[in-house]
């Protein structure tokens, strides 16, 4: 067992109590082209009994907003609500401003740029050794979603932007590379959009810890893909003092710690928060900072109290 396993068993009651209230703004719950090993509503039932306030079901295939009312409208019994958003992919048409109204109409939160379609993502992958479970099925490989044509944002950009300003969702970077989430950003702002998430900046996305604070000193949050650090994940890339040197580039105040899990053969996202509070207790920080980083900001972001 692992000192982090240790802290999680022997702490278990204190990390249930921090987690009272949390919000995971980034989890690929089921059904999905891609295997998943919880669907929607199970996991909606699981952050439930653990007291979570609230969840963002994430597919790069579809938007969740229907799922998450007809799970709403039939479960009043749920204490964790449950909302979606749409990632901005091949399947909804790229950069659909269409999609992402109706999205909104629907009661959907966050708007993420491309993500599998992104440019980057699609350098990255070339790469990384990684590749879309659903590739492995009759279906054609993403094709680029550009964001940009003869280095401006191309039309369809900007009408999005006013479009997530107008129904005040959040803006999430997505997949595309760190260079370009800065001029988006930038020109959201200047539109109006008031809440923005820097996606994982620890991986795929390029960046380097002054890209970071610079997105951060944005105003947007920074999220961490817990996934991406724990130990017993599939997907760690990262070291604990990573994280930790991730909280403090940018502070507690300006971070978001997702679980960005839900796949088959890793930590459930439960387990995830968990080993998450574990680990950020071992490494110094106050149950104040970290019911900030679990719940507070992810709250924020999405506009829970509106």
């Amino acid at each position: 067992m692992t000192t982090i396993q240790t802290i999680a068993l022997e702490q278990s009651d204190r990390i249930g109590e921090i987690l009272k209230g949390a919000v995971d703004p980034h989890v690929h719950s089921g059904p999905s082209m891609a295997p998943r090993a919880i669907d929607h509503l199970d996991l909606a039932r699981m952050y439930s009994d653990a007291g979570f306030a609230a969840m963002v079901s994430k597919d790069h295939d579809y938007s969740g907003v229907i799922c998450a009312k007809l799970i709403t409208d039939h479960h009043p019994e749920l204490a964790t609500r449950i909302f979606s958003g749409i990632v901005l992919n091949n399947v909804v048409g790229g950069i659909n401003p269409y999609a992402v109204e109706h999205t909104a109409a629907c009661g959907g939160k966050i708007v993420w740029l491309p993500t599998l379609a992104a440019e980057n993502h699609l350098e990255w992958e070339k790469n990384s050794g990684w590749q879309h479970p659903a590739s492995t099925q009759k279906m054609r490989h993403a094709s680029p979603v550009p964001l940009f044509e003869d280095g401006k944002l191309r039309p369809e950009v900007l009408d999005l932007l006013d479009v997530v300003a107008a129904t005040g969702m959040a803006l999430a970077s997505g997949h595309i590379h760190v260079s370009e989430t800065k001029i988006v950003f930038r020109e959201a702002r200047n539109r109006g959009v008031e809440r923005l998430i820097f996606t994982h900046p620890e991986d795929i996305v390029g960046a380097s810890m002054d890209d970071t604070r610079e997105i951060a000193y944005m105003g947007a949050y920074v999220e961490h893909s817990l996934a991406f650090f724990l130990e017993g994940s599939k997907f760690r890339t990262r070291s604990n003092e990573d994280l930790k040197a991730f909280i403090d580039l940018v502070g507690a105040e300006r971070t978001i710690l997702c679980s960005d899990l839900g796949q088959v053969g890793t930590l459930n996202p439960l387990e995830g928060f968990q080993l998450g509070v574990a680990t950020c207790l071992s490494l110094g920080c106050t149950e104040n900072e970290i019911r900030a980083m679990v719940a507070t900001n992810a709250a924020d972001v999405i506009g829970l109290s509106d």
